[in-house]
């Protein structure tokens, strides 16, 4: 089952709720989208653990409900 760009945000937002999210559905299939978060909480972290703390945020979501998502992380101050 698919998700719509709303969904994606509020689990971000959720999870993060300090972040500016921006979702973008790439083919308008529901399944392929890309995401640009920024957050305060990104501070300190290297590029990877930032997308872990979005994959943490989508619950388990990815590969099953949300197909493909293009993360794309940033602190303020990028």
């Amino acid at each position: 089952m698919a998700m719509d760009a709303g969904e994606i945000e509020a689990l971000i937002k959720q999870n993060i709720p300090d972040a500016t999210v921006k979702i973008q559905d790439l083919r308008g299939d529901g399944d392929h989208y890309a995401a640009y978060i920024e957050s305060d909480s990104f501070i300190g972290k290297s590029r990877v653990q930032q997308h872990q703390i979005v994959y943490a945020a989508l619950q388990g979501k990815m590969g099953g409900d949300l197909h493909a998502l293009a993360i794309q992380t940033a602190t303020p101050e990028e």
